[in-house]
């Protein structure tokens, strides 16, 4: 058994502002279609009715998660979509009230097609989903349930379904892995047993799954998306959409520091720089790297900036820590998704930035020069100063406290390494207890405070 996830699945390119309100549902939306069409049912197909669940239907319009299906719906990918697309569609369907389906096919959607029905949770998972196909009778003659668990996955009905009372079903690998592992505590003997650092271990995983090549240029891809993010975010500044109205601050904080380089130590300051940036990129709908989420897909970017920019190394040294740094990234995140979750609607904002948090935090101690039970220590302490943190998105935006939630998350993970690198890797509280402990904390945290917007900031903060 093993909760192995590969890097270049948890860390999937896609489009803002949620990897489970927007790009989970693209992809449900477009999976949806190709079943229609696969199952030569496209042309029967009149109408489309969608039904928004639990978090879905809740916080699902300041997600954008109508548009995000509208375009899955059109045959859209969340890697390669131009982030203008999703909203296009939604002003033609309210002007036109048809949808052409998967370039193919046009159907009668209107802006009514997208039913929300937060009060209603399914039991599965509260990112959850229905698409109807209506013939032109009016009756449905396919449905599908879908749930978006975090990180941009899918789920259906039948691959999520688990027996009474287990409160997580890993999925089975494909493929044999080299050096499989369920837990934290596993992952530690096998690097013991094999002399190997956890990148190592992650590095042959990923070469089981798919070539070395493939595994490199993956690697590779997702750095020059952050770096992008980053950049793009850098030098954007305006006002994010919504009715926040909220200002961007990215490009008059980089701005700032360069004047400030000269007279004092900003290396932190960036570092919450670059994470503000990646994230104001996501809060506009802007292409970025879920790691693990949308929500949180600052943190591990602006760790990673932070760490080449100001830590002196030669740049071969630099080109290896880069995959270095993202393989243990996922190693790490690998247990949080397959013993806890990764999604804010099921674990609260722990399960996002808490869980990015913890993966920066090992990634960080790994390519400093740290020791396996070092890395598993600061992920350990990264994570255990996160517990209990809330998802309550103001007006269901990924804005506030989204945004500087990010910032402050990367500042803990660089001291969790760097904390961790002063002791041996002994210590008291193990990285497979502090999982179970945040699966525990998300299952017994109200609804209200998983990202629902119906507590916590949300209803304390004035919108407008």
């Amino acid at each position: 058994m093993s909760c192995y996830t590969s890097a270049l699945e948890l860390f999937s390119i896609g489009i803002g502002p949620s990897s489970s309100h927007t790009v989970g549902p693209m992809r449900a939306a477009q999976q949806f279609a190709q079943l229609l069409a696969d199952r030569n049912e496209l042309k029967k197909a009149a109408e489309l009715r969608v039904y928004l669940y639990g978090s879905l239907g809740a916080t699902g319009i300041g997600h954008g998660t109508p548009q995000a299906i509208l375009a899955g719906l059109a045959g859209y990918d969340p890697e390669t979509v131009d982030p203008s697309i999703p909203g296009n569609l939604a002003e033609q369907i309210a002007s036109t009230g048809t949808l052409k389906v998967l370039g193919l096919h046009s159907v009668t959607m209107t802006p009514q097609s997208m039913i929300l029905q937060p009060r209603i949770v399914q039991p599965r998972h509260s990112n959850a989903m229905k698409i109807e196909a209506l013939d032109a009778f009016g009756k449905v003659f396919h449905e599908e349930m879908y749930y978006s668990i975090g990180g941009g996955f899918v789920e259906t009905e039948t691959q999520l379904a688990k027996a009474p009372g287990d409160d997580v079903t890993p999925a089975a690998p494909a493929t044999v892995l080299p050096y499989p592992y369920q837990f934290g505590h596993e992952l530690l003997a096998i690097c013991a047993a094999e002399n190997l650092s956890i990148s190592d271990v992650a590095w042959a995983n990923e070469c089981a799954l798919r070539p070395a090549s493939e595994v490199t240029a993956g690697l590779d891809a997702i750095w020059n998306a952050m770096r992008e993010c980053v950049d793009a975010g850098l030098q954007t500044g305006g006002i994010l959409p919504g009715v926040l109205q909220a200002r961007r601050r990215a490009a008059a904080i980089a701005a700032r520091l360069e004047r400030d380089a000269a007279e004092r130590e900003t290396s932190l300051e960036w570092l919450q720089a670059f994470a503000i940036a990646v994230n104001e990129e996501n809060a506009a709908g802007g292409r970025v790297v879920t790691a693990p989420t949308n929500g949180a897909a600052g943190i591990i970017p602006a760790v990673m900036h932070y760490f080449f920019r100001f830590i002196p190394q030669d740049q071969r040294v630099k080109d290896a820590n880069i995959h270095k740094f993202l393989l243990v990234a996922a190693a790490i995140g690998s247990l949080y998704k397959g013993n806890a979750s990764i999604s804010g609607a099921e674990a609260g904002c722990q399960g996002e930035v808490g869980s990015a948090c913890s993966m920066a935090a090992g990634a960080m101690c790994e390519v400093l020069g740290g020791t396996p039970e070092q890395v598993e220590n600061a992920a350990e302490i990264a994570m255990e100063h996160n517990l209990g943190l809330t998802c309550d998105p103001v007006a269901g935006l990924v804005q506030l406290p989204c945004i500087e939630r990010n910032a402050i998350a990367a500042g803990k993970a660089v001291a969790s390494a760097r904390m961790a690198l002063y002791g041996d890797g002994r210590h008291m509280v193990s990285l497979d207890t502090v999982i179970e402990t945040m699966r525990q904390t998300g299952r017994d945290m109200s609804s209200k405070y998983k990202e629902t917007s119906e507590g916590g900031l949300a209803v304390n903060v004035i919108e407008c």
